[in-house]
């Protein structure tokens, strides 16, 4: 069967931040200092190999991209320099652009321009939307965000955000599944799928992988991220919007913007301070790291990475300031702040979650998912042969 080859592979790679492969002789210290290569599925070198040789389809297929955490063990060790744990960084990004269906992945990666103007016309969007729809005569004695902005009206606008993003990600993300399943799958036994249908939640809620790695700190500091975003987002998405609960004797709808301040000890009110703290935590560890190039990880850092820890953070902060002076109850403050935060945090939601980073979170577990259900199909077809 021929091998269909991609001679401009790498020079496409490169507008994914690809810089020092080509320095790669491919000594293979790389794979084995990786504390998370197998014989199964052995990298970063094979990957490194394939973009080389422009192996496209090979890099497709592989699973290899999403079960490396970037610790950079490998990048420290590299005797030529050639940054392998970034070439794995790049190959995640050059597939999430592959699996985007809309083309609109590849445009955020590769121009930091493009990046920018979407971003800030999606901000100035929100903006508008919420100053020309915005009630004529808003509760100015009181911070009362339902005086403004009805929450049913801003309840529709969420529920109909969140179908539309969790339709792109989630064909995207089935684009995932047929690249690196191929042939398979419709070969392997719904059985199979769904026993260890346990991998694909563990994962996506331990990164019980990246636990592996040598450098702890790594792991702690994206799990803080990953659960205080997943928590913000529940809070909101879920249980805020479109839930109910108990308020005297009788159960009543949660709105989306609720004026009743929470008790200190309420459930909501804890979630919300943990996923606060996760994020500003892990987001200042991350862009501190970043600006002293402290560690392998944030030496190459992508406009991408940038722009995602910038957003969730300002989301964040926006978020404790709109706290604040709801307990303050300065009316005005709370109204202006609401407006910046919505500004900050939908260009995150609607460019970030389905076509970006965050789309990451959706793309590696399902596929340390499917490798594990690979696994377990050949080792059925050695038991049947």
């Amino acid at each position: 069967m021929s091998t269909k080859v991609n001679p401009n592979l790498m020079r496409e790679l490169e507008e994914f931040g690809l810089k020092d492969a080509n320095k790669c002789f491919h000594c293979g210290n790389c794979t084995a200092i990786c504390p998370l290569s197998t014989e199964e599925n052995p990298f970063p070198r094979k990957l490194v190999k394939y973009a080389q040789l422009g192996l496209e389809e090979k890099i497709l297929q592989s699973a290899e991209p999403w079960l490396c955490y970037y610790c950079g063990d490998c990048s420290d060790r590299c005797p030529r320099g050639a940054d392998p744990g970034e070439t794995m960084m790049v190959m995640r990004r050059f597939l999430t652009s592959k699996y985007d269906w809309t083309g609109f992945a590849r445009r955020f990666y590769t121009s930091e321009t493009f990046e920018i103007i979407a971003v800030a016309i999606v901000g100035i969007l929100v903006g508008l939307a919420l100053w020309i729809f915005h009630a004529d005569n808003p509760n100015m004695e009181h911070a009362a965000l339902n005086s403004v902005w009805p929450a049913p009206a801003i309840e529709i606008g969420d529920l109909i955000m969140a179908a539309i993003l969790t339709f792109f990600l989630l064909s995207n993300t089935w684009r995932c599944v047929k690249f690196v399943m191929g042939d398979l799958l419709k070969k392997v036994p719904l059985e199979i799928y769904a026993t260890e249908a346990k991998e694909l939640i563990i994962h996506f809620i331990t990164q019980k992988r990246f636990g592996e790695c040598t450098d702890r700190m790594q792991w702690i500091v994206h799990l803080l991220i990953m659960t205080g975003y997943s928590t913000a987002f529940l809070l909101v998405a879920v249980f805020l919007a479109g839930g109910i609960e108990l308020v005297g004797l009788a159960w009543e709808p949660i709105r989306f913007q609720r004026d009743v301040i929470y008790p200190f000890f309420h459930p909501m009110r804890i979630f919300g301070y943990y996923a606060t703290f996760a994020i500003l935590y892990g987001t200042t560890y991350a862009l501190i790291g970043r600006i002293k190039k402290s560690k392998a990880p944030y030496k190459s850092t992508h406009g991408t990475d940038w722009m995602f820890l910038i957003l969730l953070q300002l989301t964040t902060l926006t978020g404790i300031f709109i706290h604040f002076c709801r307990l303050l109850d300065w009316a005005m403050a709370t109204y202006v702040i609401y407006v910046i935060h919505l500004m900050f945090a939908i260009p995150m939601l609607v460019l970030e979650v389905p076509f970006s980073k965050w789309a990451h979170l959706a793309y590696r577990p399902v596929v340390i998912y499917l490798t594990r259900v690979k696994e377990k199909y050949y080792e059925m077809q050695k038991g049947t042969a």
